[in-house]
């Protein structure tokens, strides 16, 4: 327990102490100043939106590859499950790079967009592809061991009961999943909220239109402005944790009343 307790202190609660301290260092009225600048709210609100946009997609998009992945054996699937991990591995300023490459107008991918009137590069559309491309792993991983435990044999009993496939999914599969798969949504949200390197590039960084707050961090910092920076972060640190605490609520409340 105490090396638990050093451990944290050490790593992750001073370090995040200093946050609040270095904001406040000029004052109440800078922090104020500071966190209603248009520009910054503008920063907030497009950070936050398409974060949480891109962790609705991979909600959604995880857990189907996830089931899939588990439950069903085809050609390729040892190099499908490998691939998952990809964002992992890969340096997020290459996977910008990459992404910003195919979704221009001239890309593989953006080619077919920009006749549709659909800006996949320099747009929110192009940095919530960014977020869901780094955001996908977290929700897949967290389902698969859930999956992998979740015996067919309940599926079985409440067919011969006489449910029909879609009671089954909703009623038995879904809620045995929820838990997890809503641990797997808050970290994918978290992550999003943070990311820099893979947005950096395909944001197009435009102030009030395309700059995430991370970037506007940076750029505080280069320009020295260093109590502003930790202002800033200071805020999207407390909305991301209480959001982060909201989701661990409802997943504590959702695995009581499942019993498990």
């Amino acid at each position: 327990m105490a090396f638990t307790v050093l451990y944290l202190l050490a790593i992750v609660l001073v370090p995040l102490l200093t946050l609040p301290v270095k904001s406040f260092s000029e004052g109440w009225t800078f922090f104020w100043d500071t966190i209603r600048d248009p520009r910054v709210i503008a920063s907030y609100r497009l950070t936050l939106g398409a974060s949480f946009a891109a962790a609705c997609v991979n909600g959604a998009l995880g857990i189907v590859v996830a089931w899939v992945l588990v439950r069903y054996d085809f050609p390729g699937r040892r190099l499908v499950d490998a691939m998952i991990d990809l964002p992992f591995a890969l340096p997020t300023a290459v996977a910008g790079i990459t992404l910003t490459s195919l979704y221009a107008p001239n890309g593989w991918f953006g080619q077919y967009l920009a006749p549709l009137g659909i800006q996949g590069v320099f747009s929110p559309l192009g940095i919530t592809i960014a977020l869901i491309f780094i955001g996908l792993p977290f929700v897949v991983r967290t389902l698969q061991p859930v999956i992998a435990d979740l015996d067919v044999e309940l599926e079985e009993v409440a067919t011969s009961l006489g449910a029909n496939r879609a009671q089954v999914v909703f009623r038995v599969i879904l809620p045995y999943l929820y838990p997890a798969w809503l641990i797997g949504f808050g970290m994918a949200f978290a992550r999003a909220i943070g990311e820099y390197g893979s947005v950096v590039f395909i944001a197009g960084n435009m102030p009030m239109k395309t700059e995430i707050t991370p970037l506007l961090i940076i750029t505080k910092l280069t320009q020295y402005d260093y109590a502003g920076a930790a202002a800033i972060a200071f805020v999207l640190l407390l909305l991301s944790f209480s959001l982060l605490l909201i989701l661990n609520a409802l997943q504590g409340w959702s695995t009581k009343r499942l019993g498990y």
